[in-house]
């Protein structure tokens, strides 16, 4: 699917080559990077600054919108724009911040019919503790088993895990990328990637195909994850952390933000212990997230279970 018009695909184009220059003015670990992207192409190449940054977006401007598209089916991606009906509605909501185009690899499906109300995003440290590891995955399985899709951004550590809890839980999951989708980054996680795609889940990105991930591209990413979740859950997170950006950011769209509980002597449940002070949802399993985006009434966690054919399962009722 290649439905992107020349407008978006040109606009992600520039956002690549300018990407080293967003880098050197982007605050590291703040807004920084999704203000500046909320800014139209003249406003975005001033801001940056420079001659350089000017004849990077005259080229851009003059950029083959064909060719692009022939990179993304080389690349073996699909692209959509916001201009289009493919285009998840979820992000929309982003106002001037929302990416101009998406390219991605997957089952494009699964990203344009997403209903925040049946999908969390789960983020987290990268250096998790085992307490941390063993919660997302099962937050992961449990609600993907539940019809929930999970979200999250194929980061080490709990990223990682709830990606790996929802396929083992046969549902879908959908991770937001710093780079082009069809770089699995980090390395470590390419077999992850690749189970994620051949599952019928989604990998997604604003950047185009073989784009380079650099630091200013995670917290922006950060904002596509929350916008897609009905609720960010957070289940492990330092005093500063990147999960608290992207749950700021859920906040900021009126979206829930939840909390996983930790250790009041562990360093690493310092900012989700100071998020359930602030008001934030308390998690203590996936009964909790299923009561908060379904209701009352939810289904039980307990009751749920891998589908049994028809002989195991009269069997089963016999015991």
């Amino acid at each position: 699917m290649t439905e992107a018009c020349d407008e978006c695909l040109r606009r992600a184009l520039l956002i690549e080559r300018l990407a080293p220059h967003i880098e050197r003015v982007a605050t590291g670990g703040s807004r920084g990077s999704p203000e500046l992207l909320a800014l139209e192409d003249d406003r975005l190449a001033s801001a940056i600054g420079g001659r350089r940054a000017g004849e990077i977006l005259t080229d851009a401007r003059a950029a083959s919108a064909r060719d692009l598209r022939r990179r993304v089916d080389a690349a073996r991606c699909w692209t959509t724009c916001r201009h289009h009906t493919a285009y998840p509605a979820a992000l929309l909501d982003l106002g001037d911040e929302v990416p101009a185009a998406l390219f991605g690899r997957g089952e494009w499906e699964a990203l344009a019919g997403l209903d925040p109300t049946t999908a969390a995003t789960i983020v987290g440290a990268r250096r998790a503790s085992v307490y941390g590891l063993g919660v997302a995955e099962e937050l992961g399985r449990v609600l993907a088993r539940a019809g929930i899709v999970v979200v999250s951004g194929l980061a080490n550590g709990v990223d990682s895990r709830a990606h790996r809890g929802a396929l083992d839980g046969g549902g879908v999951t959908i991770a937001v990328l710093g780079g082009g989708a069809d770089v699995p980054y980090p390395r470590r996680q390419v077999g992850l990637y690749r189970r994620i795609v051949a599952s019928g889940g989604v990998v997604v990105s604003e950047l185009p195909p073989g784009a380079a991930p650099f630091r200013w591209c995670f917290p922006a990413r950060n904002r596509i994850m929350a916008a897609l979740g009905g609720i960010t859950v957070v289940v492990e997170a330092a005093e500063r952390s990147g999960s608290l950006i992207t749950a700021g950011m859920a906040l900021d769209l009126g979206h829930s933000v939840g909390a996983v509980p930790g250790p009041v002597n562990s360093w690493m449940s310092t900012g989700t212990n100071q998020l359930l002070v602030d008001g934030a949802v308390p998690v203590r399993d996936a009964q909790d997230v299923l009561d908060h985006l379904l209701g009352a009434g939810s289904p039980n966690v307990r009751e749920l279970g891998p589908e049994l054919d028809p002989q195991l399962r009269s069997i089963l009722e016999h015991v």
